[in-house]
């Protein structure tokens, strides 16, 4: 079928914004629409699936003109993690190819953040992080030797948002807007 599957999945997502649905309402269905995208390993561009020998990449594969959601595909080498980071609006994760591992992040004593176990995702998982009920997380690539994909969907255009890096020994912040590793996004509009 190829992008057309991603063309669906924005179609889907710009009518679950246009309905206003309460966030928990959105989560579900968002995963719903998600878990049909990542389903099938046919769709995603070459350009926007390529591996960095030093960083992992994040890729726009769509933003809405509103900025109400956002399409990211995440491309991790081998042995790449995030660092200690926050979203400030809700998201969705959905393994595409490989495996990923990740960890969530609470506030203890003193500030300090305490870290959950790793849980690892392979293709087909989704998982949701939002400030409303678990925001803090790491995520690395739990293949020591290809890269692995995640697709992630926004509540905001997540290249532009202001979010936080975190010292988890002491919990303090510092803040960074993380922009994108294109210049240019997929044509969903192949083939219609």
């Amino acid at each position: 079928m190829g992008i057309e599957r991603l063309r669906d999945a924005v179609r889907d997502f710009t009518q679950l914004a246009d309905a206003g649905r309460h966030e928990a309402d959105t989560l579900a269905a968002g995963r719903d629409i998600l878990g049909r995208l990542i389903a099938q390993d046919d769709w995603l561009p070459d350009f926007v699936a390529a591996a960095d020998p030093q960083y992992y990449r994040q890729y726009l594969l769509h933003c809405d003109p509103r900025e109400r959601f956002s399409i990211v595909s995440f491309v991790w080498g081998p042995g790449q993690m995030t660092p200690v980071h926050d979203h400030t609006v809700w998201g969705l994760v959905g393994v595409l190819r490989g495996e990923e591992k990740a960890r969530r992040f609470v506030r203890g004593a003193g500030g300090a953040l305490v870290a959950g176990d790793w849980e690892v995702m392979r293709p087909g998982d989704i998982d949701a992080v939002s400030p409303t009920h678990g925001d803090i997380h790491q995520v690395s690539n739990a293949l020591p030797d290809q890269p692995s994909i995640s697709i992630h969907v926004y509540g905001a255009n997540i290249g532009a948002v202001s979010r936080n890096v975190f010292d988890p020994a002491t919990g303090a912040a510092k803040p960074f807007i993380s922009g994108y590793s294109n210049d240019v996004v997929p044509n969903i509009w192949l083939g219609s």
